[in-house]
């Protein structure tokens, strides 16, 4: 018998799978693989067995939800808007950090649990740090300082997002710092690029700008 695969946590559906499930914050497995369609839940809390009994809820959002989520998200001033947002508690968070534990990382969040009848719509979904969204687990109704009390106590400067943007992406957009990351050859002088995107200066010169 093959080993089953199970998502990683109820809130966070990044489309990375595991052995094992968090159902709003209660471990339980899942039946689900890389390779399945997302399972589903009828109303009263049993596994959907394929009968085609009507009342179903998928468990997790889907791509078009995700895509709603993260654009209704604050945006993050002077920032790109798809690489960058604030999630709920106002934490600055990277698009491509879903689903790991860092403190730019996140979550897709269900606000009412699914657990409480709240469904994987694009109304009912909010973007979370990681760690907040493991605080908040199956609780609706949280306030929003409580959210912020669990929130990574750090902040990054502009400069320093400069940094993780070019390791992460391979080039800053932003306004007023547009560039991207040379190849060792071109530092050598050993190849002249073609793209006219002004490379991006590491470490930083004396005016502070990459």
């Amino acid at each position: 018998m093959g080993l089953l695969q199970f998502p990683r946590s109820a809130h966070s559906d990044c489309g990375r799978f595991f052995h094992f499930c968090l159902l709003d914050g209660v471990p339980t497995p899942m039946e689900a693989t890389s390779s399945s369609p997302s399972p589903t839940r009828s109303r009263g809390g049993q596994r959907d067995s394929g009968s085609g009994s009507g009342d179903e809820r998928p468990r997790f959002f889907d791509a078009k939800a995700k895509a709603s989520c993260w654009a209704k998200a604050d945006v993050v001033p002077g920032r790109h808007p798809e690489r960058w947002r604030k999630d709920a508690a106002g934490n600055v968070v990277c698009k491509r950090f879903c689903n790991c534990q860092g403190c730019l990382c996140f979550e897709y969040d269900h606000i009412v649990p699914y657990s409480k009848g709240g469904e994987s719509t694009a109304d009912n979904c909010q973007i979370l740090q990681t760690r907040v969204n493991r605080f908040k687990s199956n609780k609706d109704d949280v306030d929003t300082s409580e959210l912020k009390g669990y929130s990574c106590d750090v902040k990054f400067t502009d400069k320093e997002l400069d940094i993780i943007e070019m390791a992460v992406y391979g080039d800053v957009i932003r306004p007023g710092n547009q560039c991207r990351c040379r190849t060792v050859s071109e530092v050598l002088g050993q190849y002249k690029s073609k793209d006219r995107l002004a490379p991006c200066k590491l470490p930083y010169n004396e005016e502070g700008s990459l």
